[in-house]
């Protein structure tokens, strides 16, 4: 299920708001143990998918590094070759 949430820091470009919020519905999907909130449940998990898709893009902009950025291509790349070692 959290497969897709990914690094989103120190990339060239920086990460979009639609990657940022991507993250933050795989990570209440996962905190909740469901992917789709039956309706009594629905306005808490928008709720929290606003709310962690706001502290991550904060702490994201809070971040420094002194490292270059790095190429989303080549990570991309990478891992697709770490993929294809692991499962053949």
């Amino acid at each position: 299920m959290c497969r897709n949430i990914k690094t989103l820091f120190n990339f060239a470009p920086p990460a979009t708001e639609e990657e940022i919020r991507a993250a933050s519905i795989q990570f209440v999907r996962k905190l909740s143990g469901f992917t789709k909130p039956s309706q009594a449940n629905v306005e808490p998990f928008e709720r929290a998918i606003e709310d962690v898709t706001r502290v991550a893009a904060a702490l994201i902009s809070a971040l420094v590094t002194n490292a270059p950025p790095r190429d989303r291509d080549v990570e991309a790349a990478r891992a697709r070759a770490r993929a294809a070692k692991r499962f053949g």
